[in-house]
């Protein structure tokens, strides 16, 4: 008997070899058993999938002695002459070289006849997507209502060239691409009865090849012993086929998410070097970066189709980026990838892929800008993105001193005022031109910050309440009293996180009870609300409340119709409408004159401005009111104009 290779001589001959598509194979066993028989079927599938098997199979059933039976011997004649495309009622039409209408109308012709030998008449159609819109049309009406005793089974790889009134007077059945791991452990065990040493990396490397088709796989193997003999390992497919280990995949996405350029790019060299194909190390490389994202997301589905050794380490590079930073590396090497299609240099557009990988795991994202608000520092930002999707503990963090920029910008308008006249008393009289804003500038935030860390250590008294703390009780009262907690609460949040303490300050503590904290807000103030109750900011105010009470507490926010909304801040218009002249300062610089010169120029003055001081105090004009300016700014800080007195 002359050779048949393995794609042929293992083909599956019932349901129990059908390895992959165990939704289909339960479907139509089910439907054999019950005799729910439809009269036409499609099978839809990749190539290589078992659709021409399942078909064959399924017409074994049929037709079987005693049938229709899920339980035939595939040994029988009749099986043997399906299986061989001999048998007279079971007809294999190729729908590529008959797609024309005649062959349909002659199809058509032959339907009204009975089987010769078989219970069935089937008619069995491959890549019937090829068929003429015309063809098409001249099968609707026999498809829809055939005679009872033919059955139509057509397979495709392309369903949407199907017409839509083909497909609904079909039974559809979507055959799957087979995992990896199904296809390395059929290889394997072909492998053991022809009595050839297949590693298992090598099965692993063959299925992954094969891209789910069991038939290239087997035909792989094929063409393998064939080049090595009785012995394969990894290396031999990766050199017969030009494909790359898993293991070289997984050490260069290692190298970019360590911000390795310079080993990515000697890996892309090596691999270049070695006569791999770029285009698919890239489609791998991205396959690689999909199964860190399943992997944060399902891990259990992560390592269906790998093998341990690389499972290990996908499990190790899920932890080193969050979900987004993968999502941008993977978008960023898929248009390197449609670029590569059509590029003549595939390395350049390759190494400039991996370049700005590398660059898009540090950028700094909006959301990494939002936890860092939310957690009240800076060092988020000043820093590479994390590599470790693991955020800290909020209650560890608000217990560090407070070293944002936030903290040293808190108190310069009440600082930057007092110290001004010391740094404008020198020694020496100086010129006019001497007093000016920039050496105010300069000089007047230097105390600010040496004075800046003083409100951040916590007070006596909450020291002293954590030195007497007693057993858990069941309300902080026993300690001290509602009041005083929420005074110590707000004073501790201005202390410790800055960023979050003016919404603490339209808050009303409304009870305390039960392990609850209620803090009420008027309506006015839902933003304030909204921005306590982000879950960064509720980890830090019960942490708060932990080391105050003793006790876990909870946080609910209300909105109280009842509650006033704060008052207006109000703007004296007697700075908008009398500047200070820049000279008054270097006056105030120069040595005093004389108490009588000083009181005869104040009765001078006095009697000048006599006669206007009787009006009302200077107002501010018309225009100055009706300003959009000023009318946005009025209703932003909430504030209203009075005139000064």
């Amino acid at each position: 008997m002359s050779y048949q290779v393995f794609a042929r001589k293992y083909r599956p001959k019932t349901f129990a070899d059908v390895l992959g598509q165990d939704h289909v194979v339960r479907t139509l066993r089910n439907a054999i058993a019950q005799q729910r028989l439809a009269h036409a079927y499609l099978f839809v599938g990749p190539r290589g999938t078992g659709k021409t098997s399942t078909a064959r199979i399924f017409a074994k059933a049929l037709c079987a002695k005693n049938g229709p039976t899920i339980d035939f011997d595939p040994e029988d004649e009749l099986s043997i002459e399906i299986a061989e495309g001999r048998c007279m009622d079971v007809l294999e039409i190729d729908g590529a070289s008959n797609n024309g209408v005649e062959q349909v109308r002659e199809l058509r012709d032959n339907v009204k006849y009975a089987p010769s030998r078989c219970r069935y008449k089937i008619y069995y159609i491959d890549e019937v997507h090829m068929l003429t819109t015309g063809a098409f049309n001249a099968l609707l009406k026999t498809l829809e209502e055939p005679p009872e005793h033919v059955k139509f089974i057509f397979a495709t790889t392309e369903a949407n060239k199907i017409l839509p009134t083909i497909i609904s007077r079909c039974q559809r059945f979507d055959l799957r691409r087979i995992p990896n791991a199904v296809i390395a452990k059929h290889l394997l065990h072909i492998a053991q009865l022809e009595g050839v040493n297949l590693d298992e990396k090598a099965a692993y490397a063959i299925g992954k090849g094969a891209e789910g088709g069991m038939r290239d796989a087997q035909s792989m193997l094929d063409q393998l012993v064939a080049f090595c003999g009785g012995n394969i390992a990894e290396q031999d497919v990766l050199d017969v086929f030009g494909f790359t280990s898993g293991e070289a995949v997984a050490a260069l996405a290692r190298h970019i998410l360590e911000s390795n350029t310079v080993g990515a790019l000697r890996a892309v060299y090596e691999q270049n070097e070695a006569g791999k194909e770029l285009g698919r190390f890239l489609g791998d490389l991205i396959q690689h970066f999909r199964t860190l994202l399943v992997q944060q997301a399902d891990p259990e589905a992560a390592a269906e189709d790998l093998s341990p050794e690389v499972a290990e380490e996908v499990v190790a590079q899920s932890q080193m980026a969050d979900t987004e930073q993968l999502l941008r590396v993977v978008d960023g090497l898929a248009e390197v990838d449609s670029r590569m299609r059509w590029a003549s240099n595939k390395r350049l557009h390759f190494e400039l892929g991996v370049i700005a990988a590398v660059q898009s795991l540090n950028e700094v994202s909006i959301s990494d800008v939002i936890n860092a608000l939310d957690s009240g520092s800076a060092e988020g930002l000043t820093r590479p993105a994390p590599r470790v999707q693991a955020a800290p503990p909020p209650l560890r963090r608000a217990a560090e001193p407070v070293k944002s920029a936030p903290a040293v910008m808190t108190q310069p308008i009440e600082r930057a005022v007092a110290p001004a006249p010391a740094v404008l008393k020198v020694p020496e009289p100086e010129p006019q031109p001497v007093v000016r804003a920039a050496p105010v500038i300069e000089k007047a935030p230097e105390p600010v910050v040496e004075k800046a860390p003083e409100p951040v250590p916590a007070p006596p008294p909450l020291a002293a309440a954590k030195v007497r703390e007693p057993s858990p009780v069941d309300e902080p009262g026993e300690l001290f009293s509602q009041d005083v907690f929420w005074s110590k609460f707000v004073a501790q949040v201005q202390a410790r996180r800055l960023l979050i303490a003016p919404w603490l300050q339209p808050a009303t503590l409304l009870d305390i009870s039960r392990n609850t904290i209620k803090v009420g807000f008027p309506p006015s103030e839902s933003y304030a609300r909204d921005s306590l109750m982000r879950p960064a900011q509720v980890n830090f105010l019960e942490g708060l409340a932990l080391e105050l009470s003793g006790k876990a507490m909870k946080f609910e926010f209300v909105l109280d119709p009842n509650l006033k909304a704060p008052a207006f801040a109000e703007v004296d218009l007697g700075l908008l409408n009398e500047p200070e002249p820049p000279a008054k300062p270097a006056a105030e610089a120069r040595p005093e004159p004389k108490a009588e010169v000083k009181a005869a120029q104040q009765e001078e003055l006095m009697k000048a401005d006599a006669p206007s001081a009787t009006p009302a105090a200077p107002t501010a004009p018309d225009d100055f009111y009706n300003d959009p300016l000023i009318q946005q700014a009025m209703v932003k800080f909430k504030a209203k104009l009075v005139a000064a007195e």
